[in-house]
Parts: C-alpha cells; sequence; structure tokens
C-alpha cells in the first residue's frame, strides 16, 4: 500500500501550527477510548463522545459486534492514520468535518464504497473517488440579535461583515473547526488573497471568542450585534431553554454565499484493516432511518440521507439552504488555513 510521505505527515502534525491550534478549537472535544476485544471493530471518531456514543452504542447491537470507539480530533485522528499506514487498527473513520476524509481518501487509505450506499447521499456530500459518504450535515449562519438589529439590516454575505458600518458589532471563533473549515471553504472558492484580505477585514471589526457557543453568549448579552456560527448551535441552546428564553436569532445567508457553506460529518472504511465486512454494516446503520433520524433530533444536524427529516426540530429545509457548490474533500488544506490565520494574527 501506498504510504504517506514522511513530510505530508509532518506537515498535519506541524508542532506549533497543526495541534495547538486544533486542541483550542471545537472540533466535536476530546473524549476518551472504550475497550474491546480483538474481534472488536474499531472506530476512530472525530465525534464528541456525549453527542454520538448514545448511537454508537445503538451501533454496536446493530452490526453484531463489539464496538471500540477512540474519540479525539478529527484532523488529529486522520493525521494519526496516515502515521499508521497499514498497521492502522481503525475499521472505521467518523470524522467530524470533510476536510480529513479528503486527507486519507487523497492518501489512498479508504476503501470503495458500495454504489447503494453512496446513492443514500446526494452526489454532493460524499467522496468524488466514491470511499467516504456523508451522514450529517451543518450550515454556517449569521445570528443576531433581535433586540439590536432586524433580520432585514443583518447582512446577506460574510462580505458585508468587513466593512466600516459593522466595526466592533460582528462575533467570531477563529480557532474553531467549523470557522477554519468555512474559511478553508471561502480560500478554495474565491482564491488565498481574497480571503487573506477578508480576513483582516474581520480582524479589525470582530471580537473573537472561544467557540460559538461563547459567541452565542456574546449576541445575547449584547456584545455584539451579529455572530458567525454553526445553526445547531442555536438549537441546542433552544432545547435547553425555550426559544422565548433565548436573545438571538439565525439568518441563513441567501446566493450560495461562501458564508452559508454546509460541512459535513461523515465516514470511510479503512481498507486494510481487515474489519470491511463489519465496517460496512456499520456503514449502512449509520445511513438508516434510525441512526438519521437521531442525527435529526438529537445533534439538531441535517440528516443527508433522502426522505429524512427531524420529527422534533422545525428547521428550514435541506433543499432550501442556498451553499456554494464545492468539493468538500477539498477542505482538507487545513494547515493552509491554519497558517493564513496565524498570518494575519487570528490565532
Amino acid at each position: 500500500m501506498r504510504r504517506p510521505s514522511a513530510g505530508r505527515i509532518t506537515a498535519l502534525l506541524a508542532a506549533g501550527l497543526l495541534l495547538p491550534a486544533l486542541a483550542a478549537c471545537g472540533s466535536d472535544d476530546k473524549g476518551g477510548s472504550a475497550t474491546g476485544g480483538d474481534s472488536a471493530l474499531v472506530i476512530y471518531s472525530g465525534r464528541n463522545e456525549k453527542l454520538v456514543k448514545p448511537l454508537l452504542d445503538k451501533l454496536e447491537k446493530a452490526v453484531g459486534s463489539e464496538v471500540e470507539v477512540r474519540y479525539g480530533d478529527s484532523a488529529e485522528l486522520a493525521a494519526q492514520i496516515l502515521e499508521e499506514g497499514d498497521r492502522t487498527k481503525a475499521g472505521l473513520f467518523f470524522s467530524q468535518d470533510a476536510g480529513a476524509l479528503g486527507a486519507l481518501s487523497r492518501e489512498g487509505m479508504l476503501a470503495k464504497l458500495p454504489q447503494s450506499s453512496l446513492d443514500e447521499v446526494d452526489a454532493s456530500y460524499r467522496g468524488g473517488d466514491g470511499d467516504w459518504v456523508g451522514l450529517s450535515g451543518r450550515v454556517r449562519v449569521i445570528a443576531y440579535n433581535p433586540d439590536k438589529i432586524t433580520e432585514e439590516k443583518v447582512p446577506d454575505s460574510v462580505h458585508d461583515v468587513v466593512k466600516p458600518e459593522w466595526k466592533g458589532k460582528v462575533g467570531f471563533a477563529p480557532t474553531n473547526a467549523s470557522f477554519q473549515a468555512f474559511v478553508t471553504g471561502m480560500r478554495v472558492l474565491e482564491g488565498d488573497d481574497a480571503t487573506r484580505e477578508w480576513l483582516k477585514g474581520l480582524k479589525a471589526n470582530g471580537k473573537t471568542y472561544a467557540h460559538n457557543l461563547a459567541t452565542l453568549d456574546g449576541i445575547e448579552a449584547g456584545e455584539v450585534e451579529i455572530g458567525l456560527v454553526n445553526h445547531y448551535y442555536w438549537y441546542e441552546r433552544v432545547a435547553e431553554k425555550g426559544e422565548d428564553n433565548v436573545d438571538a436569532r439565525l439568518h441563513f445567508l441567501p446566493g450560495n454565499d461562501p458564508g452559508a457553506l454546509i460541512n459535513v460529518a461523515g465516514v470511510g472504511i479503512l481498507k486494510d484493516s481487515g474489519q470491511t465486512e463489519t465496517a460496512q454494516k456499520a456503514v449502512d446503520y449509520l445511513l438508516s432511518k434510525e441512526a438519521q433520524t437521531y442525527f435529526a433530533d438529537t445533534t439538531k444536524e441535517y440528516p443527508l440521507a433522502a426522505g429524512v427529516t427531524s420529527t422534533v426540530e422545525d428547521l428550514p429545509p435541506f433543499d432550501s439552504l442556498e451553499s456554494p457548490e464545492i468539493d468538500l474533500g477539498k477542505l482538507e488544506s487545513l494547515q493552509e488555513t491554519l497558517a493564513m490565520l496565524q498570518d494575519v494574527g487570528l490565532v
């Protein structure tokens, strides 16, 4: 099997760049690992243990095999798999974002999935080489404080938030993985020079927060009027406190704006793990109505399998979202994004 170059692994694991920045970001947070026997399906999960453990407990019953889960940051786990090569114990990689899956696909680490699995989701949300598939989607939005601003005055483009009139009124979380994926998407869509200038403008105008929930806190407290976040954080807060007790609302961006990026959590099977059959059963389960409904109802994300919607949340229909067209696998270039964020002084 083709092994990734030492230079590529070093770049992914670069001290002072990738790991420290990601340690601070909300990927889905760090967790521990469960231990199982030699016949267990080993899952490397970049999703937060609190969010997905109930689902993976159900998966264990569905596949009829013990499941061992190692939780961590998606990018760090992908880098570990690249370093382990064909010695990896991982049978399934459950990533928080498409970029980490794209990195493994590029290095030939993932097995081709059957067409029946790929056909469960739109082609935009699966790997171009047919070796990973998206499970759930998260859309970038602008949250705002309706006591400070009406929705009609909320910008319809992230390009507008760097204009002078928004100075001191914009919140964002530069160390958060979802923000970094969005910036990577802007780089893919509009180029590095334009993205760097936009980041400089955002730095001049904005107030930084530790993560998306802190950004929402700042909006509700009136520290800023608007903030750049993922949609589901607001829905989680509403589920916890009730909509009447949440002093923020969401604005979904129109016109295929780069600020309306939809990133996905997804899975890929490690092709040389010897766990392909059980891992495929896991993929089938994660695309099932039961699992997809879990994403919709519990994690407040958009299920990507056709025909599944939330039974408890009133989200805008998925097909109504005006997200930019982008090859999500190209979001793997996170290291360049982190270098750019460092260069402009945001991380």
